[in-house]
């Protein structure tokens, strides 16, 4: 399985130092990296930071999110199949939810190739001072990428003074009291911080892929034995626990010779026809979802 690394944080935050950086160390390591880039604009701006030999694939105009998942997936599925790589790392857009970004890595077609150790957000330590200057909407963005995180980058520690950086990192940890905190300027870590985030694939009862112990997050693949009906599954849906925040996958109905691509986000319901035999499979995303009972589930996943 391909490590997959995903760089979150705020505009300006300093995501694309800490790919630089990320990404120079690997190889001197002799570990090769692949990169997926997304920016808002129509140009690869940032992409520029990215050396010529390693396999980069790029999304303009957009968030990686619910709307732009099925590109992403296409974007992962021509990397897996065609180039050599042994780690991947993603880095979003700024204005990107990094529950929406890691919803479009979880897909049933290559969720046993791919093994998610976590979210890496940079925090702009000078920005995060002045956080009342930006709007609420915002300010519930900035401290969302921060609240998910794996691991918080405390970047621009170099234009504070010690008594800030304190506050800072106090405050930091106030909002995420599980993931560890670096201190940098210009986003240089050693990848040895991230290499020992712990994400697993666990195969037990059920089919699980964790994003580690310390994120709040995990994924849960649910493979189904037999066709089930329709208005079963959505009143399912409809009971589900706010902690769900994401499904999608292959549903087997009742009467249909192939499952239905099915979507679920946010308490919205989407069904489209699919004309090949794929998988019985769905993705769940969520918190505490391993002890979520699945309609029709029989015991095992």
């Amino acid at each position: 399985m391909k490590d997959v690394y995903l760089l979150s944080g705020f505009l300006g935050s300093g995501k694309t130092s800490l790919l630089s950086n990320l990404i120079a160390q690997f190889k001197a390591e002799g570990i090769k990296p692949a990169v997926i880039m997304n920016e808002l604009g129509k140009l690869a701006f940032d992409s520029r930071a990215v050396d010529e030999d390693i396999p980069l694939k790029e999304m303009l105009e957009g968030c990686i999110c619910c709307t732009g998942s099925e590109k992403m997936e296409a974007q992962l599925q021509t990397l897996l199949a065609g180039e050599d790589f042994d780690v991947l790392l993603i880095e979003t857009t700024g204005a990107a939810h990094p529950v929406e970004a890691l919803d479009a890595v979880f897909s049933p077609l290559f969720a046993n190739e791919l093994n998610i150790k976590g979210i890496i957000t940079v925090a702009d330590c000078k920005r995060w001072l002045e956080r009342e200057k930006l709007s609420p909407q915002t300010r519930m963005l900035f401290l969302e990428q921060i609240r998910h995180a794996h691991l918080i980058v405390a970047n621009k520690v170099d234009l504070l003074t010690e008594e800030e950086v304190f506050n800072v990192s106090m405050q930091l940890q106030a909002i995420n009291s599980s993931a560890p905190i670096i201190q940098t300027s210009n986003s240089k870590i050693s990848i040895n911080a991230i290499q020992n985030l712990e994400a697993t694939f666990h195969q037990k009862e059920v089919q699980e892929v964790s994003i580690g112990k310390q994120l709040f997050l995990s994924s849960r693949l649910h493979t189904f034995k037999e066709p089930i009906n329709q208005e079963t599954f959505e009143e399912w849906i409809r009971n589900l626990p706010d902690t769900v925040y994401r499904m999608k996958g292959y549903v087997p109905l009742e009467g249909h010779k192939n499952p239905f691509l099915f979507q679920y986000a946010y308490g919205m319901i989407q069904w489209l026809p699919e004309y090949m035999k794929m998988a019985p499979q769905i993705v769940i995303i969520g918190e505490q979802i391993d002890k979520l009972q699945i309609v029709g589930d029989t015991g095992n996943d």
